[in-house]
């Protein structure tokens, strides 16, 4: 695990207390992009796949933690996160451990976010992230989220 990782490891189970209690591990932060691992028995409902609501959390905090390190690399650490709005899919069940995947979004859109952030010291930006299954590739959650950065 990178020195990224385990910091934003650290940030997530310290400032979101939820994320522990999740099981919710940092897999891997390369290329501008952020991979979660969310086990299934921390997060299992009645059913036995995965809780909608872990899902969802799992999601979010793919966005979330792609942001924060996103913005450490760039320098900036005067601003905070939140989620401003979200809209999520489930198309298939998440029946084992799971991966949330956040990527980067367009070169030309992180400019622009960076630089109405410098100018206003508010800035959104919209992230798009994705839950698979551990056995395979297919979208089992899809999920866009407008986050908000501010000082």
């Amino acid at each position: 695990m990178s020195r990224d990782s385990r910091h934003l490891e650290s940030v997530l189970h310290h400032d979101i207390p939820l994320t522990r209690a999740m099981g919710i591990k940092v897999l891997d932060w390369h290329d501008q992009q952020l991979r979660l691992y969310l086990p299934l028995d921390a997060n299992v409902n009645h059913k036995s796949t995965m809780f909608g609501g872990s899902l969802y959390c799992g999601a979010v905090l793919a966005g979330w933690g792609w942001l924060h390190l996103r913005l450490h690399e760039e320098g900036i650490k005067d601003g905070h996160i939140v989620i401003q709005e979200g809209q999520i899919s489930y198309p298939l069940p998440v029946t084992m451990g799971a991966t949330a995947i956040c990527q980067a979004p367009s070169a030309a859109v992180w400019k622009k976010f960076l630089a109405m952030y410098q100018r206003y010291g508010r800035a959104r930006l919209t992230l798009h992230s994705r839950i698979v299954n551990a056995d395979s590739n297919d979208d089992a959650v899809t999920f866009t989220g407008q986050y908000v950065l501010h000082k």
